[in-house]
């Protein structure tokens, strides 16, 4: 449609605004007219099912001034034909006709599906999921009789003077209503039960007048007009009733429904009069599955408080019965079944559902079966489990990989949360819990293994089921390590490796359950040794000698250094390259030479050392660089630089 819209005031050159809605698409921006209209176009997106469409104009109002604002209801208007294609003109009494209707537009037509009961006629209109009307009449009286349809629309009709009528023009249409060759009976009740007492004593059934009814007969219930039909019952008329009616007596012998067509009463194998009802069996349960969210259909009853279910029982004749669970209410759901053969019902338990069990009723009798009420036993994730090992403690599921601590352990430490495992919106119940600590030395070598089984962790206070979970087993006290182990984990050696496996017991659940590991690795910057060395072909500098020039290259030297090694901060038991101490080095110890002259020499020196980071090598050759102080000798100071020779056992 076209919308042109005209302000009452003039704001400046402020434009108009039109609020976005569902119900619409703006197909154009709005724009003043030469008239000082503002003009767009409108796409409805659906005028017959939308509710309370407006619109909502706005215009920013000028200096000083509030913005405007006007709402304009709108009501959606349709005019519907409706009309009979191709009415048969004959029609039969106790016989339902279908019939389809035209209409101009069918969506607008309300069809219920509620049937309309006049004197001569009873009518419903229905709606086939493709759109198209059905109307369905069932005739009552014999004759040239009119069928008035009053039907109604969605939208209403605009008439002259303004008004507004959803009723659409009644559809009329004569019939000729012919009587079958058997007369319909209609019984008072719709439903029989076939069981051992009704087989023997009969059920009372309460039958139109036949006319032709011979009290005290017995007649034979066929599902067949011919002779030779299936025996479904026997009908014994016992007397009249002030209302034209037969009182009789009903005994079945086979199950019928009515969608199976109708039943025929017979004498001496001619059929009189034809019925219809459903004889059923007595409602029995063979079987009860449960389906969870998220699972399959399984045999076991139980159920946690919280959840919401489906309960599909199977048996006999369960249409017709009435269950109800005991303290336990029954959710409509679309997904729900109800057959002979088959009953689906979707339950909910409320959290604070405080019995063991709930027991299935049929009309408030105990059918046999009961859900029984169990506490939610899912694993939660081990966030609710902190460690602390010197530290403020941490939940151990934000320790992703080794923990490198450098100072001493003098103990680790595992605390639990009770209150983070249940919510008002998630219960899991109680957590079981086991641990396994491995405590290894620094070339990984296992030192102690200890197991720890069955710590039991419960939902705290905060929890709606608290007080259900009450249990002498469940564990409030933290879990200390060195309570568990032989040797302390202050007594652990440099580099060694404190392993602990947190994971939930899987006997217990029937769900994986969650697992975490926490390495605590004993970090050193540094090490401090007594290092054995033997130089070779060092190269000296005595400082101050004339020449100043460095000695040629001598034999086998030997130094025992106080040194110290340094510890890569980014990995695990890994030496740098250099080491740096002091002490002592014998100068050409193991000059083999028989040269008087060769220079031997006691000093005092500070070293520094450079060795190969590969660590399967056995045999190595570092770099000494340093200098120090000679014992004997006229120049005292030296320098020194060259290789030795290194062998690693």
């Amino acid at each position: 449609m076209e919308l042109r819209l005209y302000p009452e005031r003039v704001a400046g050159d402020k434009p108009l605004r039109l609020r976005k809605s569902a119900d619409f698409q703006q197909l154009d921006s709005l724009t003043r007219e030469a008239d000082g209209a503002w003009r767009t176009r409108l796409k409805f997106q659906d005028l017959t099912s939308s509710q309370f469409i407006r619109l909502v104009v706005e215009q920013p109002g000028a200096a000083g001034e509030e913005t405007l604002r006007d709402v304009v209801p709108l009501l959606p208007v349709a005019y519907t034909a409706v009309s009979l294609r191709g009415a048969e003109d004959e029609l039969f009494v106790g016989e339902e006709k279908v019939l389809e209707l035209n209409s101009s537009n069918p969506r607008n037509v309300r069809a219920t599906g509620e049937w309309v009961r006049t004197d001569e006629f009873d009518y419903r209109v229905t709606r086939e999921p493709n759109g198209t009307l059905r109307l369905h009449v069932l005739p009552k009286q014999l004759g040239r009789r009119t069928l008035t349809v009053k039907l109604q629309s969605e939208r209403p009709m605009l008439q002259n003077g303004g008004r507004l009528n959803y009723q659409l023009p009644a559809l009329r249409q004569e019939f000729t209503v012919k009587a079958t060759r058997l007369r319909f009976l209609t019984p008072d009740r719709r439903m029989v039960t076939l069981d051992e007492a009704s087989r023997r004593r009969g059920s009372e059934l309460i039958l139109d007048n036949g006319r032709f009814f011979e009290l005290r007969r017995t007649y034979r219930i066929e599902d067949q007009e011919e002779p030779g039909g299936t025996l479904i019952g026997e009908l014994f008329t016992r007397q009249y009733l002030s209302n034209d009616r037969v009182l009789c007596y009903l005994r079945p012998y086979n199950t019928h429904r009515q969608t199976e067509g109708y039943l025929y009463l017979k004498l001496n194998d001619q059929a009189l009069y034809v019925t219809n009802l459903d004889i059923t069996p007595k409602t029995t349960i063979t079987g009860v599955q449960v389906l969870h969210r998220g699972g399959d259909w399984t045999s076991s009853l139980s159920v946690s408080p919280g959840e919401t279910v489906d309960v599909r029982l199977e048996g006999e004749g369960l249409q017709k019965a009435r269950f109800h669970f005991e303290d336990l209410p029954v959710i409509p759901s679309d997904s729900s079944i109800r057959t002979d053969s088959r009953v689906v019902l979707r339950v909910q338990v409320p959290i604070t559902f405080d019995k063991r069990k709930s027991s299935i009723l049929n009309a408030g009798q105990a059918t046999g079966f009961a859900l029984s009420v169990r506490e939610f036993q899912r694993p939660h994730p081990l966030d609710f489990v902190s460690v602390s090992y010197g530290e403020a403690p941490r939940p151990i599921t934000q320790l992703n990989g080794p923990v490198l601590f450098g100072h001493t352990v003098r103990d680790v430490v595992f605390n639990f949360n009770p209150n983070g495992i249940d919510s008002d919106k998630a219960l899991y119940g109680k957590q079981f819990l086991s641990f396994e600590i491995r405590t290894l030395n620094a070339k990984g070598e296992l030192v102690e293994i200890r197991n720890v089984d069955n710590v039991v962790i419960c939902p705290g206070d905060n929890s709606p089921r608290a007080v259900f979970y009450q249990d002498k087993a469940c564990r409030t006290d933290a879990l200390s390590l060195n309570a568990l182990l032989g040797r302390k984990t202050y007594d652990l050696d440099e580099w060694s490796r404190i392993i602990v496996t947190v994971k939930h017991q899987a006997g217990q659940y029937s769900d994986p359950g969650f697992t975490q590991v926490v390495e605590v690795v004993l970090k050193r910057t540094y090490k401090f040794d007594i290092d054995i060395s033997f130089p070779a072909g060092l190269l000296t500098r005595k400082i101050g000698e004339p020449n100043g020039s460095y000695t040629s290259f001598g034999g086998i030297s030997l130094a025992t250094l106080a040194q110290f090694s340094f510890y890569n901060p980014e990995k695990i038991n890994r030496l740098r390259p250099y080491k740096v101490g002091a002490g002592f080095v014998a100068l050409n110890a193991f000059n083999l030479s028989q040269d008087n002259n060769a220079n031997r020499n006691l000093g005092i020196v500070v070293l520094g050392s450079v060795y190969p980071t590969r660590r399967d090598a056995k045999l190595t050759f570092p770099l000494y660089l340093g200098g120090g102080y000679l014992l004997n000798g006229r120049y005292k100071w030296f320098v020194l630089f060259g290789p030795g020779i290194g062998v690693r056992l």
